[in-house]
């Protein structure tokens, strides 16, 4: 694992990272970044998950980062995180000559009504996008569905479902409930429905579900799981 920088701006409903890291993004410098890359190579290291929150956030910093991993020429591979929104051509030409073999798209639903819930800024339509751009460069991609939050119904389910299928994702992984972090705004709306108390600290793990949805969706994923050997639950 390696980080590059700390921070993020989006505040989605659920995350507890602006909590634990702020919402002002502070960047590594990319010669500080390349110095250290080159360091783990030399010890032997060839393969890194870059765990920052949103890669190509800001978009220039991370095609100023490729940029530099390509002209050092780095011996590399890896995989790292990417927001729906801000991954254009040039960067995941970018992405792929820098040694980049799989991507993680974080997309949570396919359904604008959750997506707004969750307060992302993005569509469906920006996630086929991001994704149809990293398969044409032979990039990995792996998704992420979080199904049963604030809002959620038998039909954005499907939408979500039918929105993985469509994308046809390296691998997809689902899951059922979404985990309740403290001082999110999640948390607030777990808290006004009764799901938990408000003097929880919410140190062991609680998961927000929507009363009466939960055995329809998990036999629900588990037909759509019978013959999709790449999704998991």
């Amino acid at each position: 694992p390696f980080q590059t920088r700390r921070g993020c701006p989006m505040r989605c409903s659920y995350c507890s990272t602006p909590g634990i890291e702020g919402c002002i993004v502070r960047k590594r410098r990319p010669e500080t970044v390349i110095e250290a890359l080159a360091g783990h190579i030399k010890a032997g290291f060839r393969k890194f998950y870059f765990v920052d929150n949103t890669f190509n956030m800001p978009l220039s910093y991370a095609k100023e980062l490729c940029r530099a991993i390509i002209a050092n020429g780095l011996q590399m591979e890896w995989r790292c995180i990417l927001y729906p929104r801000g991954t254009d051509k040039e960067l995941a030409g970018l992405l792929a000559r820098a040694g980049c073999v799989e991507a993680g798209i974080g997309f949570e639903s396919g359904s604008i009504k959750i997506l707004r819930r969750m307060n992302k800024k993005f569509s469906p339509q920006d996630v086929v996008a991001s994704s149809e751009l990293l398969k044409a460069e032979g990039i990995r991609r792996m998704g992420f569905l979080l199904l049963g939050g604030p809002g959620e119904t038998r039909d954005t389910a499907e939408e979500s479902l039918a929105l993985a299928d469509r994308l046809g994702m390296d691998a997809m992984k689902i899951t059922i409930g979404i985990r309740i972090y403290p001082e999110t705004d999640l948390a607030k709306t777990a808290v006004a429905d009764g799901l938990v108390s408000p003097e929880d600290d919410l140190l062991f793990p609680e998961f927000y579900m929507v009363p009466g949805l939960e055995n329809w969706l998990r036999e629900t994923i588990r037909k759509w799981l019978a013959d999709r050997p790449e999704w998991i639950s």
